[in-house]
């Protein structure tokens, strides 16, 4: 069996980044986020969603707006509880779907999961490590301002939406520092798959990637 690392971190520390670097040396990558994105186009979860939340939560083409249905669940922990009970069954279903496919391809090396609940949701149970991806706060904080625009008071809501930093850490059988460039991010990603003994290192993908 391939091995399959669970990606967790603070919002910010750049998972989807450290993913890709691992996709550089043979990963399958599968991101939570975008099975989340699958769930809400899913015909009977969108239909609840707008059964609970109505129409404001619909954007001009009549799909579910994330924006908007971000907006109301991560000020209130009884609707956010909702919107999980809702897409949650789904993610775990298709996540294990996907570690599956990943096993039987031969072409791929190892498995990376990105997924910003995993442990919260239970998902970590699919993994054989858990890797916690860190980067100090203010760095944190002004890539969410650059990349999604958002508020320090917005990232306070997410944060406050997931179990707490140290107790994400402690979960961890290792730490990431995704706290410089790209090339530091590379560097820490080859260490850390010779240490766990997986030497997938694809030179040509690293020159070209």
């Amino acid at each position: 069996m391939k091995l399959v690392i669970g990606l967790i971190g603070g919002i910010g520390s750049g998972k989807s980044s450290a993913a890709s670097a691992f996709a550089k040396h043979g990963a399958r990558v599968i991101s939570g986020d975008l099975l989340g994105h699958e769930a809400l186009r899913d015909a009977d979860l969108k239909r609840q969603v707008i059964e609970h939340w109505g129409s404001r939560v619909l954007d001009r083409q009549g799909e579910i707006d994330r924006p908007s249905l971000g907006a109301i669940v991560f000020g209130n922990p009884k609707e956010r509880k909702k919107l999980e009970a809702i897409v949650h069954p789904y993610i775990k279903r298709r996540l294990a779907e996907e570690i599956a496919a990943a096993q039987a391809d031969e072409r791929v090396k190892f498995v990376v999961v990105d997924a910003a609940v995993m442990v919260e949701a239970g998902w970590s149970k699919h993994c054989d490590r858990i890797l916690y991806v860190d980067a100090p706060r203010a760095v944190r904080l002004k890539r969410l301002a650059e990349q999604r625009r958002w508020s320090a008071a917005q990232v306070a809501a997410r944060e406050n939406a997931q179990m707490s930093e140290s107790e994400k850490k402690s979960h961890a059988h290792a730490v990431l520092d995704n706290s410089g460039s790209a090339e530091q991010l590379q560097e820490e990603v080859q260490t850390l798959l010779k240490r766990w003994g997986i030497d997938s290192l694809n030179k040509e993908n690293l020159d070209h990637g």
